[in-house]
């Protein structure tokens, strides 16, 4: 086969797209052309490209329909090609892809469930490290407390959304079948967190996307809790710090 830069091209394009015609130089064993064999192989490699996007985004199967999902990441693979031979990263853009899916416009909480199920794939892969102990910031002086700054945990990420998004992945991939009520008009931030071996998202509290969103940004806790307050009155400072410590958000102080 042409081993040129304009081969490579010519062929990626057609092994994913059935639209494209085989490449020239495509030959079977006995050197004559094998579009049967390439189209099984074009084939294959759609096929495990739309297996992968399954398994990182299960709930969206479940939201959408397994028959539906196909289709949906047959499209998303003929237009974002794999950039890399890491498939582990493969689907980054799935979630912008959705938000400008025309027929999805009437879901528009999908990209933000995927954007969820992205990020916990996110936290699973990143880099070990041990939780905060609280016992460090319970060794403070009082007067020093407000301003403790916290250093986050490599794997901890903060998602905020219009919709709920905790109670939708939680109930197409964690729970699929409980039948749990979903109120869609309620939105969610969710925290994702790694302490250990298990990804955790943990739904917050009242205030608790404003508080937590000031810290992962280096803010000092007094004012971090202040910032909180005013953007939501109903928010406790002893519950949402007890939330970043047990969910081990951070790894240390600053």
């Amino acid at each position: 086969m042409p081993a040129s830069r304009g081969f490579s091209d010519t062929f990626g394009d057609a092994l994913l797209s059935a639209n494209v015609p085989v490449p020239e130089g495509v030959v079977g064993p006995d050197g004559q052309p094998a579009p049967k064999r390439f189209n099984v192989y074009r084939n294959n490699v759609v096929v495990s490209l739309c297996e992968a996007m399954a398994a990182t985004y299960p709930a969206i199967q479940n939201l959408v329909g397994e028959e539906y999902f196909t289709a949906l990441a047959r499209e998303f693979v003929t237009q974002h090609p794999p950039t890399s031979a890491v498939m582990l990263w493969y689907g980054g853009d799935f979630p912008s892809f959705i938000d400008a899916f025309p027929p999805l416009a009437d879901y528009p909480y999908l990209g933000d469930v995927a954007r969820l199920e992205w990020s916990w794939l996110v936290s699973y892969h990143s880099a070990d490290a041990a939780p905060l102990d609280p016992a460090v910031l319970g060794s403070l002086p009082t007067e020093e407390l407000p301003e403790a700054r916290f250093q986050a945990h490599p794997a901890t990420q903060l998602l905020s959304s219009l919709w709920p998004i905790h109670t939708l992945v939680e109930a197409n991939r964690f729970s699929v079948g409980s039948n749990k009520p979903v109120d869609m008009a309620s939105g969610e931030a969710v925290l994702v967190t790694r302490p250990d071996v298990d990804v955790a998202l943990t739904a917050l509290r009242a205030g608790g996307d404003v508080f937590f969103k000031a810290l992962l940004d280096g803010e000092a806790l007094g004012s971090a809790a202040s910032m909180a307050l005013e953007a939501n009155e109903g928010f406790d400072l002893s519950e949402n710090l007890a939330d970043a410590l047990k969910t081990g958000a951070f790894a240390a102080l600053m």
